[in-house]
């Protein structure tokens, strides 16, 4: 029997990048899993985000692989939305075992030109949106005496990084809020966790915007032109590790027996040694 068999779980922002690879780790061990993504473009956000294209390929190569999968469109900032996400995959499953809040965006100014909307769009996403998932998810998990929650924080949720205030806030939050749940739920049978990437190779951060920011002497950078950059920031000399090394430090809090809870796992290429 696969590890997960059995089990339920809801991923957010799994349309492809980091949500796409926890999603068909999950499935892979024998889970059901179901993906929602916003699957539209947030004004504030420098980048393409994903569309309804990319979270119906999530699905299809689920499936393809012999797993489990259904998607749903669905914006976490909407408490309303979230919570009746949540009761549909109860009423078609019949429970939810693991929630993996994951949803984010980002982008990149100094505090003082920080504009309101690029501040309210970044804490309701990355910090609220996992509110809406983690209060939802709660009472079906405590009525069953189980549940997995792991939230994905960030590198900036573990120390100031410059041009990114907004974002280190909602990602400090976000651990703020975990441990929270976690010292709450301690004897209900559920475990509260971080992940803390440091930056990832995906469309959130490997895009043009992020390239003009290490390479500002270079007219139109490349990849090519920032890895070296980039590879410098950390002490392993790597520009950004792959989403499935993020899903590795997942998968290893889901499958957890119940022991670890309220933790903090970074994935930093080293960067971890200099913090506290």
């Amino acid at each position: 029997m696969s590890e997960l068999e059995g089990k339920v779980a809801l991923v957010t922002g799994g349309a492809r990048g980091q949500g796409r690879s926890h999603a068909l780790a999950l499935a892979a061990a024998g889970a059901a899993v179901v993906v929602c993504d916003i699957a539209a473009q947030i004004p504030s956000v420098p980048y393409p985000m994903a569309t309804r294209e990319d979270l119906d390929e999530t699905v299809a190569m689920i499936e393809k692989a012999g797993g489990r999968a259904t998607a749903s469109v669905t914006d976490v900032r909407d408490g309303a939305a979230v919570s009746d996400l949540t009761e549909r995959v109860v009423r078609q499953h019949g429970r939810l075992d693991i929630l993996i809040a994951n949803a984010g965006i980002t982008s990149f100014y100094q505090v003082a030109d920080i504009p309101d909307a690029v501040w309210s769009d970044t804490l309701a996403v990355n910090l609220t949106g996992a509110f809406h998932c983690i209060r939802a998810a709660l009472p079906h998990m405590a009525g069953q005496r189980y549940g997995r929650i792991v939230a994905i924080s960030s590198g900036a949720g573990r120390s100031g990084m410059p041009n990114l205030g907004h974002y280190g806030a909602s990602k400090w939050g976000l651990i703020g809020l975990i441990k929270t749940v976690a010292a709450e739920t301690a004897r209900q049978g559920i475990t509260a966790n971080v992940v803390c990437p440091t930056t990832v190779n995906t469309p959130m951060v490997v895009n043009d915007r992020t390239f003009a920011l290490f390479a500002p002497d270079i007219e139109h950078p490349t990849a090519d032109d920032v890895r070296p950059r980039m590879a410098a920031t950390n002490p392993m000399g790597e520009p950004w590790i792959e989403p499935e090394d993020v899903t590795r430090a997942v998968m290893y809090l889901v499958t957890d027996p119940g022991r670890t809870s309220g933790a903090v796992l970074e994935v930093s290429l080293g960067m971890s040694a200099a913090r506290t």
